[in-house]
């Protein structure tokens, strides 16, 4: 079941919502023999179960042509990587091979899916086994390392998560998270409702109809983007 709840700053969380669409790696890559230990054939993908997150992605070591989609580029540790749908990449001969998120690192935007989980309190957002965590500081998502306390970790249902989004167009998975990425900035101006905060950042006797008047702000300003809500 995929999440979205609170990050920390208002209106700066993409909001969670449930795609009809399959897998998040519907990408086309080759497997080099070695991979990155050179031990022959490198299986192309896995399924991430964990948290009942419940989708594909490439595996590490996978060396592929080039970055499927349009990534997203960050240098770290005097490398450059690249990230797109929640895979990263690091340069290898004349094409990337598929690693593991570099720990420290901000991405403007999270995964087209993901899971979110409740630690102490506080929402980190799980793709891939990759943790990632709201800084309003630096307006972004930091990769971070797994929450420490695993046994306190729960999932949670968002306010918004019975809204399902289905693109009439053909847009992409990155277009689609633009997309619900803008229309939440604009939901939350409009209400002052935000999702991403704990009960919604409003008092107790405004939650309900601040969440209904948010929740209509979306459904509107998706339908113009053109997408199929319900």
């Amino acid at each position: 079941m995929k999440k979205f709840t609170k990050a920390g700053a208002a209106g700066a969380a993409i909001v969670a919502l449930a795609l009809a669409t399959g897998g998040a790696q519907a990408q086309e890559h080759e497997s080099h023999g070695g991979g990155l230990g050179g031990r022959g054939p490198v299986r192309s993908d896995h399924y991430d179960a964990r948290y009942s997150h419940n989708h594909y992605y490439a595996n590490r070591g996978l060396v592929v042509r080039s970055v499927p989609g349009t990534p997203y580029a960050v240098t770290h540790g005097g490398g450059r990587y690249y990230y797109s749908g929640g895979v990263w990449y690091y340069p290898r001969g004349p094409g990337f091979v598929v690693v593991a998120a570099p720990i420290g690192v901000f991405v403007p935007v999270l995964p087209p899916f993901y899971t979110t989980l409740w630690v102490g309190g506080f929402p980190y957002y799980y793709a891939n086994d990759t943790y990632y965590a709201w800084r309003a500081d630096q307006n972004g998502y930091e990769v971070v390392e797994p929450p420490g306390d695993q046994g306190a970790t729960t999932t949670q249902p968002p306010p918004s998560d019975d809204l399902f989004i289905y693109p009439q167009n053909g847009q992409s998975a990155e277009q689609q998270s633009n997309d619900k990425y803008d229309c939440h900035k604009w939901a939350n101006s409009q209400t002052g409702f935000d999702p991403t905060q704990s009960g919604g950042d409003v008092s107790p006797d405004q939650l309900a109809a601040r969440r209904a008047d948010y929740q209509r702000a979306m459904r509107a300003c998706l339908e113009g983007r053109g997408y199929s809500v319900r």
